[in-house]
């Protein structure tokens, strides 16, 4: 009946100005202004709604920062741990290796002797050379040249 009036037909509408005209007018804009009332409480509720959704997601990614910084801190605290560990088998592993390096020997010369042989095969100066087990030999060394010196002590 009235659902769109443009302009020109409110001014017939007014101009023929008789009651039945302006009753039309009234009754269309009483209704105009429902619909309008009515969009307005629907885009209050899309803003109520959005804002709801809004939050949400900001929680969720609050909350996923929070992961991921915790992970992180895991990661590095795994990370630390694997490399200690590792960082403690190659060095038993040295440990071992150089323990072996100097099986059977059983006077000070010999280990002395032992001990020179060794660092001429493993000295960092050499093609195949290997700093952290020249550490390790002189550390094995001093450790049995101590124990021969203490024995040595102790019998002599």
């Amino acid at each position: 009946m009235f659902n769109r009036k443009t302009d020109s037909d409110f001014e017939k509408l007014i101009e023929a100005g008789d009651e039945d005209s302006l009753k039309e007018c009234k009754q269309w804009l009483t209704m105009e202004e429902r619909r309008i009332a009515l969009e307005r409480e629907r885009l209050e509720y899309d803003e109520q709604l959005f804002d709801k959704k809004m939050s949400i997601l900001k929680s969720g990614y609050e909350a996923l920062e929070m992961d991921r910084k915790k992970f992180e801190r895991e990661r590095s605290a795994f990370e630390a741990e694997k490399k200690v560990s590792r960082d403690y088998h190659v060095e038993a592993a040295y440990e071992d290796i150089a323990g072996n390096l100097f099986s059977g020997v059983n006077s000070y010369l010999a280990l002395k002797k032992r001990y020179r042989d060794l660092l001429k095969i493993f000295h960092p100066d050499n093609m195949c050379g290997d700093s952290e087990m020249v550490v390790m030999i002189t550390r094995e060394y001093e450790r049995i040249k101590s124990e021969m010196e203490h024995s040595f002590h102790y019998n002599g």
